[in-house]
């Protein structure tokens, strides 16, 4: 089988650079396209400079519609709005998307579900197998301990992190949610200021860190009568990410379209 031809989504950002390197030295890739907004400073750089590397000869664009004619996938860390658009691009094109993009709302999501009827889209709030096994064990450990136990997630990254809860924060809520039987949104508490009152039975709290250079740290408590258990990630090297991603792309080529997870990829579903 030929290499397969990926675009970087986001290609200027810490994630970009790192997936632009991981591409290039990985047999069986190709790097095809980097794309980044219209107002970027690296709009024309190669993306291999851009990665501290040789030239790739592959120029930074913008023109989204122009990269993605004859590639086999995008890899997105880039923005809620971007993503939005190359999800409906990548149904056009009936190619793979990887969405590691954070901050989503509820419309975009619906938009990306959308578009998964036409394109294979794995979408996850993170991309490493250490955090995708961890939020097997909180929905595991959900389940199996009652609602005298009370769920927290705390979470901390770099001071540069935009948006709170961190995307790996949700997931981990989400399955805690699934294994309490509740809906996130019903359940989740994601600030705290001032005179609160009690603490709500059956709710799961977010507290976000935000400082220094921290790659991102993710503990989920769960606290009862005189216990206390907690379940922790951290994650020390940006690679773990962008492997995961490149993991991912590989494995949803071929496949047939749907919205998949990280779990799917790692078959944590099966069985």
């Amino acid at each position: 089988m030929s290499d397969m031809r990926l675009i970087v989504a986001g290609a200027a950002g810490r994630m970009g650079r790192v997936l632009i390197d991981l591409i290039a030295a990985t047999p069986g890739v190709t790097l095809a396209g980097a794309l980044e907004g219209p107002s970027s400073d690296a709009l024309g750089t190669d993306a291999g400079t851009l990665a501290g590397r040789a030239p790739l000869g592959v120029a930074v664009t913008s023109d989204a519609l122009a990269a993605i004619v004859a590639v086999d996938g995008i890899i997105d860390f880039s923005t809620p709005k971007a993503s939005v658009e190359l999800a409906a691009l990548a149904a056009q094109a009936r190619i793979a998307h990887i969405i590691g993009t954070t901050g989503l709302a509820p419309e975009d999501l619906k938009a990306i579900e959308a578009a998964a009827r036409h394109a294979v889209i794995v979408r996850s709030g993170n991309m490493s197998l250490g955090v995708n096994l961890l939020a097997g064990l909180v929905e595991k450990v959900a389940r199996a301990l009652g609602p005298e136990f009370d769920i927290e997630i705390a979470e901390m990254h770099h001071r540069m992190k935009v948006d709170a809860p961190s995307g790996t924060a949700l997931l981990l809520g989400e399955a805690a949610a699934r294994g309490r039987d509740v809906k996130l949104t019903d359940a989740a508490v994601r600030s705290r200021d001032g005179h609160t009152g009690p603490r709500r039975e059956g709710s799961i709290g977010f507290a976000a860190l935000r400082g220094g250079t921290v790659v991102g740290d993710h503990t989920v408590i769960f606290a009862g009568p005189g216990e206390r258990l907690e379940l922790t990630h951290r994650a020390e090297d940006r690679g773990i990410f962008a492997r995961g991603a490149l993991h991912a792309a590989l494995w949803a080529r071929g496949k047939k379209p749907g919205l998949y997870s990280m779990a799917d990829v790692l078959g944590l579903n099966e069985g």
